[in-house]
């Protein structure tokens, strides 16, 4: 199919773009936006089309880690065809680096999967790979950035009771939209295009097998993407995306599409956990004590709201988790908080020793 000339205005700018571009307009740079990545090479797209461009060297000997270079969604200041810099970003998705040998780097340990995301479709199947948790994990994830989520539930044409999932959805995530399609039939798509308005920016996320690439392929009105079948065991596929790339919808949204993730970390999402599980906080502000851990405590009204079936075990322990994650997270990327979480085991360690040594006394 033939789309029509991009203009910038198409790509998302708006006059707040042009207010943050304007010192670089003063240089005689021009604005274009990242459709792509491919290793250190970017493909940008402005009114003259799309072409390769790298960074200039000043912009190189700047950067101090992979977060600091152009990502896809990013708008970028061109001297000719190279990048002299990003405009600041208006939202992100990242994630800790895939690559384990890479963890403890302080900055590498960020990933910045896209940029200036304003609708999420956080994509799950009705098959047999259906996780409530991950969606939760996702919601998290979306509102630490203040982007829109839509959960997407794909694959309605394999499931025998939709409308049971999207109310099981809803309980999880109230006042967020769920939208039940199949990107196969094409059942569903309108309602989901209604979320996509013109000039906006979707990021599409989910785990491999989901049906991302079809969906993409769906929303384009052509192939566009590599699918591949999922197995029948577990429903789980193998990476058809192998990278981030950002398309010019029909009806004029944009929108990036992933490779699959599994495993999507919490990194630096302390208002995005609260939002996702705001009744557990709300249920928690209420314990007798502000300090409650939600074990053998009096008064505690998260073990009373789990007896009466208010609130259930997986939907704590995900909490929690998730917590978990927050917290580590701070620890590897602040300094003071890693100091403070070693001086709290410190005095652990201290009190277990000196109840050890009054209880069985010193070495003879």
């Amino acid at each position: 199919m033939t789309l029509e000339p991009t203009t910038l205005e198409a790509l998302g700018w708006d006059l707040a773009w042009t207010e943050s571009f304007a010192s670089f307009a003063t240089e005689g740079h021009r604005p274009a936006r990242v459709v792509a990545v491919h290793r250190e090479t970017s493909v940008v797209r402005d009114g003259d089309g799309d072409r390769a461009v790298n960074v200039s060297g000043s912009f190189r000997f700047a950067a101090l880690a992979h977060a600091d270079y152009p990502t896809v969604g990013d708008w970028v200041a061109l001297d000719g065809d190279v990048i002299t810099a990003i405009l600041p970003r208006r939202s992100v998705f990242k994630r800790m680096a895939s690559d384990a040998s890479r963890r403890g780097t302080r900055l590498d340990d960020e990933q910045i999967m896209a940029s200036n995301i304003d609708v999420a479709l956080l994509v799950a199947g009705l098959d047999n790979d259906f996780n409530l948790r991950r969606i939760e994990r996702y919601l998290a994830v979306a509102w630490s950035s203040a982007i829109t989520p839509v959960v997407v539930l794909n694959k309605s044409d394999l499931a025998d009771d939709v409308d049971g999932r999207v109310v099981a959805v809803d309980a999880i995530a109230p006042g967020v939209a769920t939208v039940p399609v199949s990107a196969r039939t094409g059942a569903g798509l309108d309602a989901l295009r209604a979320h996509l308005r013109p000039g906006a920016t979707a990021a599409i996320l989910g785990s491999s097998g989901v049906g991302k690439s079809t969906l993409v392929n769906a929303l384009l009105g052509e192939d566009r993407q590599a699918t591949a079948e999922v197995r029948d065991s577990d429903s789980r596929g193998r990476h058809t995306t192998t990278h981030r790339e950002l398309f010019e919808l029909p009806g004029g949204a944009l929108l990036v599409d992933t490779p699959g993730i599994r495993s999507l970390e919490v990194l630096g999402a302390e208002e995005g956990v609260e939002t996702a599980f705001d009744d557990v906080v709300d249920i928690a502000a209420t314990c007798r004590f502000s300090d409650c851990r939600h074990e053998r405590e009096p008064g505690c009204a998260v073990r009373a709201a789990l007896a009466d079936g208010r609130l259930t075990e997986d939907r704590l322990a995900s909490h929690r988790k998730l917590e978990r994650e927050v917290a580590r997270a701070a620890r590897e990327t602040d300094p003071r908080a890693r100091a403070e979480h070693r001086r709290h085991w410190k005095i652990i360690h201290k009190s277990v020793s000196e109840q050890m040594q009054r209880k069985y006394g010193g070495e003879t």
